[in-house]
């Protein structure tokens, strides 16, 4: 097998040494590097040779490049780097690794043209100053040579390495079969539609998956994608989760598929990669991320090899704890060592934002590395608000006065300018809340250059994490990326703070360039991935859906009959009661009433959502205040995990009584409660959104967006009744439960709302407490 590579990927995958070091130090744009470049070379003589290609042959490895720029009257081969501020910014690591490039260069301009000796420099350009440092060594062909082929040398163990097992994978693979003595009902039916969208063309196609719980919608998607991988060509397949829970749920299913691999005449172990956060990640918290601060950032990369190749010979998976473990044994950083494994996973569970962000690692890897990947995003009806969070940005008056305090000049009087322009916006609004068409052109103006100002002061003296003006720094950069993207898709508001009534303090606001669509961002990922499988047990309407994650035209979607039926469960609304703002205080005790005969009549577990602490505490209060022997729990504002642990506990197989719990909190899903753990359900609202000026202004722009009359369903009925059918769908979670939901507000009896509910809930029988 032969194997290309070019000159910069072969040093920065082999020749990478020293610490990890990730201060931050503004570096020079695309557009700038390119102009440095191009100023260098300009200034060198006629003679001077520019981008120069060259190619080199080791073995079955070809490395090919261009040169920056060759001076044949001085043997000189130059590579050119730009940089800002300080040369001492371009850290000792990153130096190393420029002088690799070097010497790879001009290795090749010794093979190509004969020399027996040569000149290697590095010339760091500032492009603030236009000064130009010109490091030189001079270097022996032979020994040039030699620093060539170990370079080589190691790339190419390491490819024939993956080469065998991308081998041994394919063919376990194919002979891979299904886990489980058999398919449940349902889950035949999705991992067909998964296999053949994987092993099919590709190139961006992308399938909906709507199936209910209780069929195994994991291993039902990731047998499937594995077991297509050889014939599509997938070099990996990204499980991507919206909580913890489901990186838990999925690592269960891949050791399923490890046992099957482990039982077949050729054992094959699958590389299962589990990327945690990096606050979860981390060992030494509140220290910055270099070798000064962190003795895991210290000689990090000189250390790596050898925790790399013990975590390759390690049993899988490579989840938290097997992670943490062999990073500690070689002292490297749990959290960039899975980084690191990425490319010698065959499958990585991560969240959303590993992928969907707009500096996502993983979709970063999979363009430079030209991967084909098979994506499965879980619970993907969580990718709408997840995503609407990447890329919305937004800034705080308070952050800006904290930045003022932090600086000195000359950024100390760019900020000024900022505060008076801000401040000028502020007093000309006339309403608390004020959405835009864009961002005024002088406030944006006066930004870019506040952000110019913090640039080069941080070229010249970084700033250790957590300096307010660095912190502002990044907000400040985010909003500008996004500004520059803004479109029908995204809105600029204005919150002014309120201040005590009488209170002659100037009014502060915030600055929101708020997302309503990600279509537009997501819709790249989409089509850089071989197909994307989205499932979720709540995943219609199908075209709201598409609209909003940016999903082609032709994905496919499929609506997937599960093993429950209707006499499983009892479905009623209590269309006598209106949960509306304006009359939550006269239906507290006709829900009150309903929750006891329903208790009364059936003894055991329930769980009653509202659509706000506030509703649900006066809820509660109410039911102990009438009904005190009636054993409740409630949910309560900020719980930790203890605390969630605790009242999911309370649910026992043989316990009684009802938990309050919000709409769309911790408890409404993700939450497996199965058999007399949990038996009925009320949800006390439709879980509309709050009408307010922001969520109307949201609708507006989806009207303009998507057409008059669809703003409504997206901004508020679609992800309402979603989070109903959520919450709901906790009480049925096997084919042997049996329970009761009753739906309490007079809407549930319209029929576009019926029309959402799940079909096999049959008919919702009307009910009246009393």
């Amino acid at each position: 097998m032969s194997y290309c590579i070019a000159v910069r990927s072969l040093c920065d995958f082999t020749a990478r040494t020293g610490d990890l070091d990730l201060r931050f130090t503004p570096a020079p744009s695309a557009l700038e590097g390119m102009a440095g470049h191009a100023l260098v070379q300009g200034r060198r003589g006629a003679a001077y040779e520019t981008e120069l290609r060259l190619a080199g042959q080791y073995g079955d490895l070809t490395v090919q490049g261009r040169a920056d720029g060759f001076d044949p009257a001085a043997c000189q081969v130059e590579e050119i780097k730009t940089y800002r501020g300080q040369l001492e910014s371009v850290r000792p690591a990153m130096r190393a690794l420029h002088w690799a490039q070097a010497k790879v260069y001009a290795h090749l301009l010794c093979a190509a043209r004969g020399y027996t000796q040569i000149q290697a420099a590095l010339v760091y350009f500032n492009i603030g100053t236009q000064q130009e440092t010109l490091l030189v060594e001079t270097q022996q062909a032979d020994d040039l040579q030699a620093f060539f082929e170990r370079l080589c040398e190691r790339f190419l163990a390491w490819s024939r390495s993956e080469a065998a097992h991308r081998s041994a994978r394919d063919l376990a693979l194919q002979d891979l079969q299904f886990p489980l003595a058999a398919f449940r009902a349902g889950q035949r039916e999705l991992a067909v539609a998964v296999y053949r969208s994987a092993r099919g063309p590709g190139g961006g196609s992308c399938l909906m998956a709507q199936a209910p719980t209780g069929i195994g919608k994991t291993l039902g998607t990731l047998f499937p994608m594995l077991k297509a991988s050889t014939e599509g060509g997938l070099d990996k397949v990204l499980f991507l989760t919206a909580k913890g829970t489901g990186h838990a749920l999925a690592l269960q299913a891949l050791a399923a598929i490890q046992q099957q691999l482990g039982r077949a005449a050729r054992p094959f172990g699958l590389r299962v990669l589990e990327v945690r956060a990096r606050d979860k990640a981390c060992e030494y918290p509140g220290q910055a991320c270099h070798g000064d601060a962190c003795p895991l950032a210290r000689g990090f990369y000189d250390r790596l090899p050898a925790a790399r190749a013990a975590a390759v010979a390690a049993a899988p998976p490579w989840d938290a704890a097997a992670l943490r473990g062999i990073a500690l044994a070689h002292q490297v950083c749990p959290y960039y060592l899975a980084q690191e494994l990425v490319r010698w996973s065959d499958v990585v569970v991560a969240d959303y934002h590993y992928y969907y962000d707009s500096s996502a690692m993983l979709y970063a890897l999979t363009q430079a590395q030209q991967w084909k990947v098979g994506v499965l995003v879980d619970e993907a009806h969580n990718l709408v608000e997840r995503a609407r969070r990447m890329y919305t940005a937004e800034l705080a008056q308070g952050a800006l006065a904290a930045a003022r305090r932090s600086s000195s000049e000359p950024v100390h009087s760019a900020l000024e300018r900022l505060q008076r322009a801000w401040s000028a916006l502020n007093r000309a609004q006339g309403a608390a809340y004020q959405a835009y068409d864009a961002v005024p052109a002088n406030l944006l103006a006066t930004l870019q250059r506040a952000a110019g100002a913090i640039s080069d002061a941080l070229a010249d003296a970084p700033m250790p994490p957590g300096d307010p003006l660095l912190a502002f720094y990044w907000e400040v950069l985010h909003f500008l990326a996004l500004a520059e993207q803004m479109g029908g898709h995204a809105l600029f508001d204005v919150q002014l703070a309120a201040h005590p009534a009488g209170g002659k303090r100037a009014p502060t606001s915030t600055l929101c360039l708020r997302n309503v669509v990600p279509a537009p961002h997501l819709a790249a990922r989409h089509a850089a991935a071989h197909t994307t499988v989205l499932f979720s047990g709540t995943l219609g309407p199908a075209p709201f859906y598409r609209d909003m994650l940016g999903l082609p035209e032709q994905a496919q979607w499929l609506d997937i009959e599960g093993p429950f039926h209707a006499a499983q469960l009892a479905v009623r609304v209590a269309g006598h009661i209106s949960t509306r703002w304006r009359d939550r205080e006269r239906s507290l005790l006709p829900i009150v009433q309903l929750v006891a005969e329903q208790y009364a009549r059936r003894p055991g577990n329930y769980l009653c959502f509202f659509s706000s602490f506030d509703y649900m505490e006066r809820a509660a209060a109410c039911l102990q205040q009438m009904h005190p022997q009636l054993p409740t729990w409630q949910q309560e504002r900020h719980m930790d995990e203890p605390a969630r642990e605790a009242f999911l506990a309370r649910f026992c197989e043989h316990g009684a009584g009802v938990g309050f719990a919000v709409l769309g909190g911790a408890f409404s899903e993700g939450v497996d409660l199965p058999g007399r753990r949990l038996i009925g359900a009320f949800v006390a609202t439709l879980g509309l959104a709050q009408v307010n000026p922001v969520n109307e202004r949201m609708k507006q722009a989806m009207d303009a967006h998507f057409g008059a009359g669809k703003g409504y369903d997206y901004t508020y009925l679609y992800p309402g009744m979603r989070k109903v059918v959520q919450a709901a769908g906790r009480v049925i979670r096997t084919e042997d439960d049996q329970g009761a939901v009753v739906l309490i507000d007079d809407r549930f009896q319209r029929p576009e709302v019926r029309a959402l509910l799940p079909r096999w809930w049959g008919r919702a029988d009307g009910v009246r407490a009393g």
